[in-house]
């Protein structure tokens, strides 16, 4: 009888003291990202999604994007969506070029176009990609903060 409760008790002492694995991932997407524009799941994905905005494939690109994907400052109608938003205002070729350029990391994010990490004053389109439970994701596309 001893034994069990000496070997519940030693199991439990072991239980208590892991390190639950969702937690560290928690905490590592947190952290400000290193530069990914080497790492070869970073560049599949940046591939996928420059061929997928190019042949403007909506749900190639909509499997790509985080569900809270950012592309206006305000808030959008209900009846609008990203696709029709970029559609309406001729924002495909932009969408294009940023997509082209080099992507930097700023904070979570892997950022296009670089300008937009070292210009404070850089007020164009740009795009960011973050990283989430391992996988990368299309987070933004947005053109510069307008005034206040």
């Amino acid at each position: 009888m001893r034994f069990r409760i000496v070997s519940c008790l030693f199991l439990a002492l072991a239980l208590a003291a892991c390190e639950t694995p969702y937690k560290k991932r928690d905490e590592a997407e947190k952290k400000p990202l290193k530069n990914a524009s080497g790492d070869q799941s970073f560049q599949a994905f940046v591939g996928r999604l420059r061929a997928a905005a190019a042949k403007k494939d909506l749900p190639a690109m909509a499997s790509m994007m985080t569900v809270d994907f950012g592309y206006r400052w305000d808030l959008p109608p209900s009846s609008e969506n990203v696709f029709t938003y970029w559609d309406e205002r001729g924002i495909w070729p932009e969408l294009e070029a940023v997509l082209k350029d080099q992507f930097v990391p700023v904070d979570a994010y892997m950022v296009s176009p670089p300008q937009f990490a070292s210009d404070p004053t850089y007020n164009g389109y740009r795009a960011g990609l973050r990283l989430i439970k391992g996988s990368w994701r299309f987070a933004y596309f947005v053109p510069g903060e307008p005034a206040r």
